[in-house]
């Protein structure tokens, strides 16, 4: 499923039109981005929790070439950990 089938699902699902869905999408992510750039978390009861990880810079083989060494900067990346409610509902 694609960005656009999703959101046809939703609008067929909420009778909405995807104009509306669409502008609904756009703010839930800039919320989840702007949270989770300021480092803190967003938690949905029923689905899963958003947070930022930060990770430390470390030392990794060159892909390329395995005799050399590559500094990894640090960086923090965005996790997604789905609760329970959620993983059982799939199975």
């Amino acid at each position: 499923m694609n960005k656009n089938e999703f959101l046809r699902s939703i609008a067929d699902k909420t009778d909405s039109t995807i104009k509306d869905v669409t502008a609904y999408y756009d703010a839930m992510v800039e919320t989840i981005r702007d949270t989770m750039k300021a480092g803190d978390k967003i938690t949905l009861v029923g689905f899963g929790t958003f947070a930022p990880k930060h990770k430390e810079e470390c030392t990794r083989t060159n892909p390329k070439n395995h005799d050399e060494k590559v500094v990894v900067p640090a960086t923090t990346v965005p996790t997604l950990k789905f609760g329970a409610a959620f993983k059982d509902s799939i199975n």
